[in-house]
């Protein structure tokens, strides 16, 4: 067999000349915002080894338990882990938790009571949110508890609006969620900063409060978390950054013993809390996934900027741009109209590993107001750390583009998604 030069190779994988050259010219002007990235991995890198050194990771944490799961070394050290990495006092991190919207709602509905008062200063939470709230009528939502929600947008120029989040404080407000990643909106991405101060405020306007953030898709994007500028509480999924595309189930809540220990004992039982869980044998993946996390989540930032450089480029709206800093791995692109929105759903698969000969269709999923169309060729069904994309049916048809396990990997997904728009004739490269 002939050995191909790289060219060679995308155009056997089915990328034309154009496309590759186009992307080609893109890519020279990104070397200096990739070595931040780089440098950004690194110091997140050594932040996990040292909570895994500290905390004596052993080759007996590697090993699993059954049944009640009672002193799981390996699942007790897991957590002091995380706590170190996220620098709070307690974390659960539990294979019972079973996605994003379970680790949310198992935080909320743990730290709630009947009475209390929900408020979420940023606007509409993410779309399975709505249900477990109460928004949109559900079975067993915390509206059934008696828990009441109110929500400040925030202003057109995506800032926070004070004035009506003070006015919205009141004595029954016992926790503000505040979601850091966009979800299927195209407001700007909440850096770790701008979470601080929010915080901040609310602290001192009431201190008694538990600010709560849903931290998906924003880990160690940048080198601080939200826990680090006074969030009580961080809220994620291991299917997405810290699992580092190896974790295939699993949500972690990082933040004060209180608030842990309370969704410890609404997760298994009162008077059980975090002493039961078999890990089985999934600890492997757990701690090799959080200590591969960093790079991964590097490459998946680089996929990310590539992305809006090349179709801010070509005249699309992208959210955030092709030049402002980063605070999660999502890249949101409208298009306008259907067939962009699916043409580059079709790319992205087409670009995976695992089914990559299929073919994705919108359809009616669970917990969503309208079609969504999915792009996920994954090892974990539904990880999207992998490279994915996904969007609703609905204007302004915007795509949301995620994921990359290796950089190489997130660059091919990215031309193989101009190529399939180009041939939808939903992209014109310039000339």
């Amino acid at each position: 067999m002939k050995e191909s030069n790289i060219s060679d190779f995308y155009r056997e994988m089915g990328i034309s000349e154009p496309v590759l050259r186009f992307g080609e010219q893109v890519l020279k002007e990104l070397k200096g915002r990739f070595e931040e990235i780089d440098e950004t991995a690194e110091y997140n890198q050594l932040k996990v080894l040292k909570a895994m050194q500290e905390n004596k990771v052993s080759e007996a944490c590697l090993l699993g338990t059954t049944g009640y799961g009672y002193n799981d070394l390996g699942r007790e050290t897991l957590e002091s882990v995380y706590a170190a990495v996220f620098h709070t006092q307690d974390a659960l991190v539990r294979p019972q938790i079973t996605c994003g919207t379970h680790a949310l709602a198992l935080a909320l509905m743990s730290n709630l009571r009947p009475g209390d008062e929900l408020l979420s200063p940023v606007g509409k939470p993410y779309d399975t949110l709505e249900e477990v709230i109460g928004i949109r009528e559900s079975r067993g939502s915390l509206k059934e508890y008696g828990i009441s929600y109110r929500q400040v947008d925030l202003l057109p120029d995506g800032g926070f609006d004070y004035e009506n989040i003070e006015k919205a404080l009141n004595e029954r407000t016992r926790l503000v969620t505040i979601q850091r990643s966009k979800g299927y909106q195209t407001r700007p991405t909440l850096s770790v900063k701008r979470i601080g101060e929010l915080i901040a405020f609310i602290k001192s306007r009431k201190p008694d409060c538990i600010c709560m953030v849903d931290n998906c898709y924003g880990e160690f994007v940048e080198r601080m978390e939200p826990t680090d500028v006074g969030a009580d509480m961080c809220v994620g999924s291991l299917i997405k950054n810290p699992g580092g595309g190896l974790a295939p189930i699993g949500g972690y809540i990082a933040g004060t013993r209180e608030c842990v220990e309370n969704a410890a004992c609404r997760l298994t039982s009162p008077g059980l809390g975090k002493e039961v869980g078999a890990s089985l044998g999934i600890l492997p993946q757990f701690y090799q996934g959080l200590f591969l996390a960093p790079t991964v989540t590097a490459s998946a930032l680089k996929g990310a900027i590539f992305a809006a450089n090349i179709y801010e480029r070509l005249g699309f709206g992208v959210v955030p741009d092709g030049k402002e800093s980063r605070h999660d791995i999502i890249q949101a692109v409208t298009f306008g109209n259907p067939e962009g929105l699916i043409a580059f759903c079709e790319g992205i698969q087409a670009a995976a590993p695992v089914d990559s000969f299929v073919r994705p269709e919108p359809w009616d999923m669970p917990g969503y107001d309208s079609q969504v169309i999915m792009a996920a060729g994954a090892f974990v069904s539904g990880s999207s750390i992998e490279l994915s994309a996904d969007g609703p049916l609905k204007p302004p048809y915007a795509v949301y583009f995620q994921g990359g396990l290796t950089w190489p990997h997130a660059k091919f997904g990215i031309l193989k998604s101009l190529q399939r728009c180009v041939g939808a004739k939903a992209v014109q490269l310039p000339h």
